[in-house]
């Protein structure tokens, strides 16, 4: 599985470029991000290629992190319906995506969906097994 890092940021003018300067400060490469807000805070996610050292970098600078286990699933295609596909296979095999954002492999031209705060209602199915499974017919970037 991926490290993403979590963090709350001040809905401020300027507050993401500080988020990003910290890191590329730090040689810390953003993979992707997503920033969403709400009235006075907004929380930014980013998945980055050293998810500790970036966690400290920002705890350093004064920003409230965490990191979260996410799954990227290679969705292999870009076409219409196959989001639809990939959702109605984790329907089918128990899985309640609480929310999900889609970025792209850097390596090729296919879309990778980033699934966080996955409810398994199977009991006691390793993550893996149930994502990854034939019967799902999904692969995982673990």
């Amino acid at each position: 599985m991926l490290n993403q890092i979590s963090l709350f940021a001040a809905n401020t003018k300027g507050a993401l470029s500080k988020i990003t300067s910290v890191l590329a400060e730090s040689d810390i490469n953003i993979y992707t991000m997503l920033a969403t807000d709400s009235a006075e805070f907004g929380i930014i996610r980013l998945i980055v290629d050293k998810p500790e050292e970036a966690k400290g970098t920002l705890e350093k600078a004064g920003y409230q992190c965490r990191l979260d286990k996410v799954i990227a699933i290679d969705m292999a295609s870009d076409k219409p319906g196959t989001l639809n596909r990939i959702l109605g296979d984790l329907r089918n095999a128990n899985v309640m995506i609480r929310y999900l954002y889609i970025s792209f492999d850097r390596s090729d031209p296919y879309v990778v969906g980033i699934l966080i705060k996955l409810y398994f209602f199977l009991a006691e199915i390793p993550v893996k097994d149930a994502m990854c499974s034939k019967q799902a017919n999904i692969h995982c970037i673990l």
